[in-house]
């Protein structure tokens, strides 16, 4: 069993998502779920989305990818996605 640590700050809803991003990671990890933020340089230089977030396990009935241009882009994308499949990110 998974003990919550209590320890999730309030974020600012103007700051953007991503200044949340390693909690986010964190608070999945301890679901069960892997799940990942990366920045793809080819993928940049080719003109096409270079941010993806991925995740799987746990809770998730399948896995789960999201693309986009920023990282907020990208990270919001996967959290409605996330929320989407009935896992409650706090965030």
């Amino acid at each position: 069993m998974t003990v919550s640590k209590s320890r999730w700050p309030k974020t600012d809803p103007e700051s953007g998502v991503e200044d949340a991003v390693l909690l986010i990671l964190e608070w999945l990890g301890e679901q069960g779920v892997d799940a990942m933020i990366r920045i793809d340089a080819e993928r940049m230089r080719d003109g096409k989305p270079p941010w993806t977030f991925v995740a799987s396990g746990g809770p998730l009935p399948s896995g789960l990818r999201a693309d986009g241009a920023s990282a907020h882009e990208c990270l919001g994308k996967a959290l409605v996605r996330l929320r989407d499949t009935g896992l409650p990110v706090p965030f």
